[in-house]
């Protein structure tokens, strides 16, 4: 097997900051604050006209995607953050949060 181009790995990286169906504000996924990342994403799905299926599906597809690509490399701290803003986005949403 031959050695990957930068590019092929970091293929997930180009997602999250380019998202055909959202226009996602930078460093969202950053923050410390699950309240504003679930409010940052689903301001970002309600005001796209690329998403192909509902605002919620798209905020918690782009959520679940960062952190499943994220990986390893996420730190404890931050998962937990980010697990957090998937139950902000679902209330929301007007959803009722998981667990």
């Amino acid at each position: 097997m031959g050695k990957r181009s930068k590019k092929t790995t970091k293929w997930s990286q180009e997602v999250t900051a380019r998202s055909n169906a959202l226009d996602i504000e930078p460093d969202v996924f950053a923050s410390g604050d699950p309240h504003r990342i679930a409010h940052s994403l689903k301001r970002s799905a309600e005001a796209s006209d690329r998403r192909k299926t509902s605002a919620f599906r798209s905020a918690m597809s782009m959520l679940t995607f960062y952190i499943n690509r994220a990986g390893s490399g996420l730190g404890d701290e931050q998962r937990r953050v980010l697990e957090k803003a998937k139950d902000e986005l679902r209330k929301d949403f007007g959803r009722e949060p998981k667990g």
